[in-house]
């Protein structure tokens, strides 16, 4: 197995959406804000090679909405999808499998293209399969008020329409042990429902693909919760939980929205759980 960081691009989104009820006096600290009150955030996705499989956690924002939509997210940097991929000598018709944490279109966002003529969509992967699960693709096909925008049928419906959607089987436990993938998955609800958070042994480590269910090295300390979840009590029950365990059994966190870091531990404190160490994924992985 072989596993590389997938840089898809770099936006913004507002500070205090971020941190929900936190104050900007703390949590500038970590996240400083611009004169917008917008803090840098990637998109960094994971590549996995496995065998004959090629998987692609989480795609980006993509590039197909419009100039107005992308005007809302201050899109920045030089960073796309492709240029990563043959970064690492791989194009998008190499990936075997797409593993969506959430529909929210940050996320998935890439998955879904113009066609030749721009008349409609299409995959942007033609040769892989869309991993996404029952629960949330009824959550995001049929959205709540709240998340209705983040929501886009436009990234979402075409997996479904092209034949290569495919759903994790889900058991009665908030842990799968050994996915169709390969890897263990957390389900996480407090963000969205059933959101995924993968875990994958890895050169003796668990690496965990952390999605939203912790943005940023500034979302560590356990009040510091997004105000786009929907149930960010639940999110404050699932991070502890999670947070106690990566401490007890040093995880490495893969951090899909940290623009400046890419990798974390975390360590028990007095205050409770708190950053460790933060490292580029080649300092780590070899």
């Amino acid at each position: 197995m072989k596993i590389y960081p997938i840089e898809t691009g770099n936006f913004k989104l507002d500070g205090g959406a971020m941190f929900g009820v936190v104050p900007k006096s703390l949590w500038q600290r970590t996240n400083p804000a611009d004169a917008n009150n917008m803090i840098s955030m990637s998109m960094r996705s994971m590549l996995i090679e496995d065998g004959n499989r090629l998987i692609l956690i989480d795609t980006g924002i993509g590039n197909k909405q419009s100039d107005q939509f992308f005007g809302y997210f201050y899109m920045y940097g030089d960073f796309s999808l492709d240029s990563s991929l043959a970064l690492h000598g791989f194009h998008r018709d190499d990936i075997t499998d797409v593993f969506l944490t959430h529909l929210h279109f940050d996320h998935c966002g890439g998955s879904i293209q113009w066609n030749k003529d721009r008349t409609g969509y299409e995959p942007a992967f033609k040769n892989a399969k869309f991993w996404s699960n029952a629960n949330h693709w009824q959550w995001a096909t049929v959205p709540n008020q709240r998340e209705k925008a983040s929501f886009l049928k436009e990234n979402i419906n075409p997996m479904e329409s092209s034949g290569q959607l495919e759903f994790i089987a889900l058991n009665n436990t908030d842990y799968i042990e050994k996915s169709e993938l390969g890897f263990g998955i957390f389900l996480a609800d407090g963000h969205t429902e059933k959101q995924m958070i993968p875990h994958i042994k890895y050169q003796d480590k668990t690496l965990v693909f952390m999605a939203d269910l912790l943005p940023t090295v500034g979302h560590i300390p356990l009040p510091y919760v997004m105000g786009y979840d929907t149930r960010p009590l639940i999110t404050m029950q699932e991070k502890d939980s999670f947070m106690k365990k990566a401490a007890d059994e040093n995880y490495v966190l893969f951090l899909e929205h940290d623009a400046v870091n890419e990798l974390c531990t975390v360590k028990h404190t007095e205050k409770g759980v708190r950053l460790d160490q933060t490292f580029s994924f080649n300092e780590v992985f070899k």
